[in-house]
């Protein structure tokens, strides 16, 4: 699988996940903070896949 195939694949899924996140969230099984913090994770991950973030990145200018 070539790169690009990888990060298609990983958007469709994120896609999929928010979706899902959301659903859940409004059918009252996850609260407010805990969906906002399910799907920060996860964009940050797929935005490290692409190389869009370092974690930890933006303490160095402290």
């Amino acid at each position: 699988m070539s790169k690009n195939e990888f990060i298609k694949m990983l958007d469709e899924k994120i896609n999929e996940y928010e979706k899902l996140i959301q659903t859940t969230e409004k059918d009252g099984l996850l609260k407010s903070n805990t969906s906002k913090t399910y799907l920060l994770h996860s964009m940050n991950f797929v935005r490290w896949c692409k190389g869009e973030f370092i974690p930890g990145d933006k303490n160095k200018c402290k």
